[in-house]
């Protein structure tokens, strides 16, 4: 035959009126405050958190844009001279390079177009953090009743 041990006393569950909660009124306010800082502190965690990472993800389209920029700029610089001579031996050198400005502007519009989707792609409105500090204005506003 076993002998169970005696159970623990269940800890008093918040309820309505004063009789389900034992503690004193300076106790809840300490509690309260302590609760309302650590939450503080959680969210400034998290926001910070979603700003880093959502900073990488524009931070690495921007370099890319930059970077795309740059390369495309020696590029079509080299490409455009040598199109100007092979096209100035069968048009007029001025249309040549007319035809070569032509073709640089689209490749610049292409550049352009890939480069601010990336960057809008980015989210800096911190979704969960607005989520969660939603979650906590009801939390507090049940903590008052």
């Amino acid at each position: 035959m076993s002998v169970n041990p005696p159970a623990a006393p269940n800890p008093p569950v918040p309820g309505p009126g004063p009789a389900s909660d034992s503690r004193s009124l300076g106790e809840i306010v300490s509690d309260v405050t302590q609760d309302l800082t650590t939450l503080i502190r959680q969210e400034i965690d998290l926001a910070k958190t979603e700003l880093k990472e959502e900073g990488t993800k524009a931070a690495k389209g921007a370099g890319m844009l930059g970077g795309a920029g740059l390369a495309g700029y020696f590029t079509v610089l080299f490409l455009s001279v040598t199109l100007m001579f092979v096209l100035g031996e069968f048009l007029e050198f001025w249309l040549a390079a007319l035809i070569v400005t032509v073709l640089w502007g689209i490749a610049a519009a292409v550049l352009a177009v890939i480069g601010k989707k990336r960057l809008q792609a980015s989210r800096p409105e911190l979704p969960q953090t607005q989520e969660t500090l939603k979650e906590d204005v009801r939390w507090a506003k049940a903590q008052k009743n």
